[in-house]
């Protein structure tokens, strides 16, 4: 794969942040927590939040997340799989200084 496609891949891994209070709670430690797609490896991961971000990515984690099957009056359905990625950033790094929050 050429440097240029493997840089535009690189720019659609992370689909966004994962919001919840799961979270908010890693975000204490230096994680930050993303939706990425599902076919993303953790190299890729690592190399898109260090792109994107500018900043030195320590560890990353993947979980593949399994969609919740549901009803719609009398037929069944099923949402999507998704995967998301715990990256754990190095100390001194803050999470609202990537998403510009405070």
């Amino acid at each position: 794969m050429s440097r240029v496609l493997h840089q535009e891949r690189l720019l659609t891994v992370i689909k966004g942040p994962h919001l919840s209070e799961k979270a908010h709670v890693a975000a204490e430690s230096n994680q930050i927590v993303l939706k990425v797609r599902t076919d993303a490896t953790k190299k890729e991961v690592a190399q898109a939040v260090e792109l994107l971000f500018e900043v030195k990515v320590e560890s990353v984690q993947v979980v593949n997340v399994k969609g919740k099957t549901k009803r719609f009056q009398q037929t069944k359905g099923r949402r999507a799989d998704w995967k998301k990625a715990y990256v754990k950033l190095p100390d001194g790094t803050s999470v609202e200084e990537l998403f510009g929050t405070e």
